[in-house]
């Protein structure tokens, strides 16, 4: 199975300040930010194997709360993300009861919940683990537009059964979601009549650059900055 390389770097935990809140929502616990009287629009945000409670994660969420979308970012591991350092816990183990599959099954009654409460379209975007997730709810009809950013545990056959524009973000040197099998997916979605698409791959990163970067690293930061703004140009282009 692909995506073992998203484990090889442990994540960057850095002391930020967060502007939105935890909530539960569908009986799930959810990072909340943006207003959801101010904007009828929301983003799902899936996080890799670390969890919703990672700083720099929630920091996104944050960033695509202020370019006006209302965000939501579930706990899919309920309270148990992936730690490194213990033997007896290694990642096939984890693995089995968070399965990559199994994702859209929390995904879906919150977006329903969100629906109920007048949000009137659904982006949805997928770091490493949460590729596979987002790629499933491109296949569903139960959100308008997708970003994938570096996904794991995502397949060409998965792809195949998308209908929803989707952006695919990646990085030149990893070797969890390579260039060549996101050239695949683009391939695959660009043949797709009336389904919109896009890739970018970033030069001399490897995996996890958008989400587990060093925020000290001036070109790390901004690396990861423009792998943002290419994610909320995309929503903004489809669901604005």
């Amino acid at each position: 199975m692909s995506g073992v390389g998203c484990y090889s770097n442990p994540p960057i935990v850095n002391a930020t300040s967060e502007a939105g809140h935890v909530q539960n929502i569908a009986g799930h616990s959810c990072y909340v930010a943006g207003s959801l009287h101010l904007y009828s629009l929301a983003i799902i945000l899936v996080s890799d194997v670390y969890g919703y409670k990672m700083p720099l994660f929630r920091k996104i969420a944050d960033k695509v709360a202020d370019a006006g979308y209302y965000v939501v970012a579930p706990d899919f591991f309920n309270g148990d993300p992936y730690t490194r350092g213990n033997p007896n816990r290694t990642v096939p183990i984890w693995l089995k009861n968070h399965q990559p599959d199994k994702g859209i099954e929390t995904a879906k009654p919150i977006i329903e919940a969100l629906k109920d409460q007048g949000v009137s379209a659904v982006g949805a975007a997928g770091f490493c683990w949460g590729g596979r997730t987002v790629t499933d709810l491109g296949s569903s009809g139960l959100i308008q537009a997708a970003v994938l950013l570096h996904p794991t545990y995502v397949t060409v056959d998965n792809i195949k059964g998308v209908d929803t524009p989707t952006a695919l973000i990646g990085g030149e040197l990893d070797t969890a979601a390579p260039p060549k099998l996101l050239k695949e997916f683009e391939q695959v979605l660009a043949a797709k009549h009336g389904v919109d698409s896009y890739l970018k791959i970033f030069p001399n990163v490897s995996h996890g650059f958008t989400l587990r970067y060093d925020p000290n690293d001036p070109k790390a930061v901004k690396t990861a900055d423009e792998a943002h703004k290419v994610m909320l140009d995309w929503f903004d282009k489809h669901l604005k």
